[in-house]
């Protein structure tokens, strides 16, 4: 609904107050001024600038958009929207998929340089106090399928769906903050072994890692970065390290030495215990640990925790969560559960951003398209998550709520936008009959009182 007398305010609703707001905020902070610096594609300008298709392109991740071609639907419908984050119109979803379509290596690189910038002036993870407190990152990997006409679309490993096409995404998250250090697209063939280097090489470059921090900085990775040289080679460069052992039959061999199995109490059907055999294959001294859970046919499934952590260490990351008779079985059970949390880790955030962000449901013919896609979708996953931090400074309970819970019920709650202008928002009005609005009211007020923009609940 808006007003024809463009000299009056204007009202425009929008299903995505709480967006807009967002939006608002991202504009006073400038926060992607290096993304309009870095990137510069050589594509004819008519009527919007390639940044301003690549920024279209963003905001409509943010809104929850499946496929780019939602864009006319949830961003170019809603006014309010594009115009909160700088945009003087909304382009054709047309013209945006052309535009990602024509992105070469260079443009590809020109997001990662802005990226990097953007993460090391707003995240945490690039200030974290290596002094007081350990880093610790998770890198995997995880498939995207797509037509068998795209650009690098291999046969490869993608779960539950065999002789499947499609690319790979490497991931590096900082798990104590939730954030995406680097995200990087591969071929389909590609696996966590041959990625690896790039993603720590590429983490090290973000983070500005020193060789101190380095030592405080722990690598956490699954089987599929697991092997003999992957470990000696983060371990050569001065990292901590906890992962599992890629080799079934070299774990079924450790298992074996293995004097005194503890039952875990919060995993009914899985033991741990100390391997005794050396350990001379690696550069640095390590603990392994063996762990076997009972399989559906009676018999052990073995695997190998392979650490570098001190016990003092590793009680502060994952304290025992039930009280035990000594002190080494407390050891042995955090080293298990700091492990474990891989899975409320990155496996988690993997899965938030696929369906609160619907990674694997944008693909692009062009595997350069593609991946500027991939970027986009890691920096909405960080814009996202500061912004949850901005807003639970006034409200904590938002800190519960993950990608999917944001963009599905915090940033869409609806609401009615006034301009005082044609581009100045002076007042959000949210529907009080949407029970978020209430819990996000405050917090809006304070995100917003510096720009003098006013939130309020319309009661029916």
């Amino acid at each position: 609904m808006s007003n024809s007398n463009t000299n009056a305010p204007t009202n425009h609703y929008s299903p995505r107050a709480g967006l807009v707001a967002l939006g608002l905020k991202i504009v006073q902070l400038d926060l992607l001024s290096p993304l309009r610096k870095h990137f510069k594609l050589n594509q004819k300008t008519v009527k919007f600038s390639p940044f301003q298709k690549l920024l279209t392109a963003l905001v409509a991740i943010l809104a929850g958009a499946c496929g780019l071609v939602e864009i006319n639907k949830l961003v170019k419908a809603d006014p309010a929207l594009f115009k909160a984050f700088g945009l003087p119109g909304c382009p054709d979803q047309s013209g945006v998929q052309t535009t990602l379509s024509e992105c070469t290596p260079q443009n590809v690189w020109q997001l990662h340089e802005a990226f990097k910038e953007i993460y090391q002036k707003y995240s945490l993870g690039y200030h974290h106090n290596y002094a007081k407190k350990w880093q610790v990152l998770d890198g995997d990997i995880t498939g995207l399928p797509c037509g068998v006409k795209a650009a690098l679309a291999t046969k490869g490993y993608f779960a539950k769906q065999r002789n499947r096409r499609g690319r790979q995404i490497g991931r590096v998250l900082a798990s104590c903050y939730k954030e995406i250090v680097v995200e990087r697209l591969f071929a389909g063939t590609v696996q966590l072994n041959r990625s690896l280097p790039q993603l720590v090489e590429e983490s090290e470059e973000v983070l500005k890692l020193t060789p101190a921090q380095r030592a405080r900085t722990i690598w956490r990775i699954d089987s599929g970065g697991g092997s003999l040289e992957d470990f000696n080679w983060l371990l050569k460069r001065g990292y901590q390290i906890i992962g599992k052992d890629c080799s079934a039959k070299r774990a079924d061999h450790l298992c074996q030495s293995v004097k005194i199995w503890l039952a875990d109490p919060l995993n009914p059907g899985r033991e741990v215990g100390w391997v005794t055999e050396e350990a001379n294959e690696y550069v640095r001294p390590v603990k392994r640990l063996g762990v076997r859970c009972r399989k559906q046919n009676g018999q052990w499934g073995c695997a190998v925790i392979i650490t570098t952590l001190p016990s003092l260490a590793v009680l502060e990351l994952a304290p025992p969560k039930i009280e035990l008779a000594s002190h080494r079985q407390q050891v042995e059970l955090a080293y298990a559960y700091f492990y474990d949390e891989r899975g409320g880790g990155i496996e988690t955030e993997f899965k938030e951003d696929k369906q609160g962000l619907g990674l694997s449901k944008r693909n692009k013919k062009s595997f350069e398209g593609q991946a500027v896609v991939v970027e986009l979708t890691a920096l909405a996953h960080n814009l996202l998550i500061w912004a949850r931090g901005w807003l639970a400074q006034t409200e904590p309970r938002l800190n519960h709520y993950g990608i999917k819970r944001l963009v599905r019920d915090i940033f869409a709650v609806a609401g009615l936008v006034s301009f005082d202008t044609d581009t100045h928002i002076y007042q959000i009005t949210l529907n009080a009959a949407d029970s978020f609005a209430r819990l996000l009211l405050e917090s809006l007020v304070a995100l917003l009182a510096s720009q003098h923009v006013g939130v309020i609940l319309y009661k029916t």
